[in-house]
């Protein structure tokens, strides 16, 4: 599973729609098996989608994200984890152990850790793995 981050000072961005960059991660069985860091050339919704789409990701983590723009990513099949904060380490980590809706890794100010998650790609039950 190709799951995208995007990143500032090593931590989630903490809004997805202007990051300028994201690692991608290869997660198999929950294993880390590859990781690179990518520029976001794309500012618009409609090509910033297209290029995820392009490098083959399946989860978006993220943190705030317009309305439009996660609809965009749910409509490419792009499952995505949104008003999520910490550490980039810590969440990826939360992520492959099923962890990651732990109040935690919420949003400051995200009612008490509720979130929207599993968008799109959703696989309900907690299972990450392909």
């Amino acid at each position: 599973m190709k799951v995208a981050v995007p990143v500032w000072q090593g931590r989630v961005s903490p809004v997805f729609d202007v990051a300028g960059q994201i690692v991608l991660v290869d997660l198999v069985e929950g294993a880390e098996v590859s990781r690179c860091q990518c520029a976001l050339a794309e500012t618009e919704p409609e090509p910033r989608v297209s290029q995820l789409a392009e490098l083959q990701v399946e989860t978006l983590i993220c943190g705030a994200i317009s309305r439009m723009l996660e609809s965009l990513l749910v409509e490419r099949g792009i499952a995505v984890h949104g008003r999520v904060c910490g550490g980039v380490e810590e969440v990826l980590e939360a992520f492959a152990a099923g962890r990651l809706e732990e109040p935690e890794y919420a949003m400051p100010g995200c009612c008490g850790g509720q979130r929207r998650r599993f968008r799109g790609g959703c696989r309900r039950g907690g299972g990450h793995g392909r």
